[in-house]
């Protein structure tokens, strides 16, 4: 049965063109062809990636963020309430004031009491700025490499500088050994992110993210096996020249070195722009869309590239809005504000609320005298700067 399925799952006429067959795709005379269980070595790569990040934030990422003088904010832990807890966990992060009013009569706190026990809780979950430092700074790690090593391995093909050449004497196309290394590590690195979304940092973009890494395991997947690495590449290469400034700009902003961050944030719109705006849908659109069938006839695999690459550009011009929101607070407040999918820090009392309502929850008695403050510009300057943005956010 599975030997049928895997049969008819793989059928030439879903995604070969007309008139070819796997057959033709064989290594034969010195010459290596793609083969779709190629792609399953992509899952214990994907693993060491795994193993190798999680060392290279411990050893490298946070020994330089505390070197750069990266610092965490500090919490203060909401006091163990099992009925708010039970809430928390199943009903929601935020209740609305009428649900609020009904838990501290419950737990016999004050309303503010309870406000407050939910936004300490709140930031309890919210991941800590060296931690932030540490996965852009192993992102931006990987993605210079691959931009750097991709650039190498396509500089001298013909399909980099004219894209129509990737659907030359298609799909009888040898593979390069260079071409499949960097394809296959780039297959793995996306699925380690896959396998890392429960423990990253998760931004109010977690489901586009999640679902660009699905869409780009697939895509990565499905062109090797069909031999489209040629466009594959192409899209790869693009994708990695904007990502490697991303995150070299947010390490910089965890850093508070303002001025570098701003303006590795104007480089990379404008590469990000000029890279997903135009060149993707003016190149690589254009040439999967009308140039592939130009000598073959349209198959079901042509119509499945095209529409992975169509989700693709929607996600870009979904992103592309975000970053024209900070583009315009940059020009509106002359420095880059804090990343708009961020989570903000949320402090003990807001709203106008006297600082020391929170500790009496916690202590049962309110603040000692002599204490420092915990509310004010000080505090909330501090806050928002640990938090890794400007004190004018």
């Amino acid at each position: 049965m599975w030997s049928r399925l895997n049969d008819w799952l793989w059928h030439e006429r879903f995604w070969l063109p007309p008139n070819v067959s796997w057959a033709q795709l064989e290594d034969r005379d010195g010459l290596v062809f793609p083969h779709p269980r190629d792609t399953l070595v992509a899952v214990p790569l994907a693993l060491a990636l795994v193993v190798v990040r999680f060392t290279f934030e411990r050893f490298i990422g946070l020994p330089l963020s505390q070197w750069l003088g990266v610092r965490n904010q500090t919490r203060r832990p909401a006091k163990p309430n099992a009925t708010l807890e039970k809430y928390f966990v199943m009903k929601g992060r935020k209740p609305t004031e009428s649900q609020m009013n009904l838990l501290a009569t419950q737990c016999g706190l004050t309303l503010r009491q309870t406000q407050c026990w939910f936004r300490r809780r709140r930031n309890q979950d919210r991941p800590c700025l060296t931690k932030k430092f540490c996965e852009a700074s192993w992102r931006f790690a990987f993605y210079l490499c691959s931009f750097i090593s991709g650039t190498m391995v396509l500089y001298h093909e013909s399909w980099l500088w004219t894209p129509v050449m990737c659907w030359e004497n298609y799909p009888h196309q040898p593979m390069k050994p260079g071409l499949c290394h960097w394809y296959l590590l780039e297959l793995s690195f996306y699925v380690s992110l896959l396998m890392t979304l429960p423990f990253d940092t998760k931004r109010k973009d977690f489901k586009e993210q999640v679902i660009h890494h699905f869409v780009t395991v697939i895509l990565i997947s499905f062109s090797y096996s069909l031999n489209l690495m040629r466009i594959g590449s192409l899209v790869l290469l693009l994708h990695d020249s904007a990502d490697c400034l991303l995150e070299a700009s947010k390490l910089f902003n965890y850093t508070h070195w303002r001025r570098l961050c701003d303006t590795l944030f104007i480089i990379f719109s404008l590469v990000f722009f000029y890279t997903r705006l135009v060149l993707f849908p003016t190149q690589i659109l254009y040439t999967t869309y009308y140039d592939s069938i130009a000598n073959l006839g349209p198959f079901f695999g042509y119509y499945f590239l095209n529409i992975l690459l169509v989700i693709l550009q929607l996600l870009h011009v979904f992103w592309s809005c975000l970053i024209l929101r900070m583009i315009y607070s940059f020009i509106k407040k002359g420095q880059m504000e804090k990343d708009v999918r961020s989570d903000v820090e949320e402090l003990d009392s807001s709203d106008g609320e006297a600082a020391e309502e929170c500790p009496q929850m916690t202590s049962g008695a309110a603040q000692r005298p002599g204490a420092a403050p915990t509310d004010g510009p000080r505090s909330r300057a501090a806050g928002r700067m640990a938090n890794g943005h400007t004190p004018d956010t």
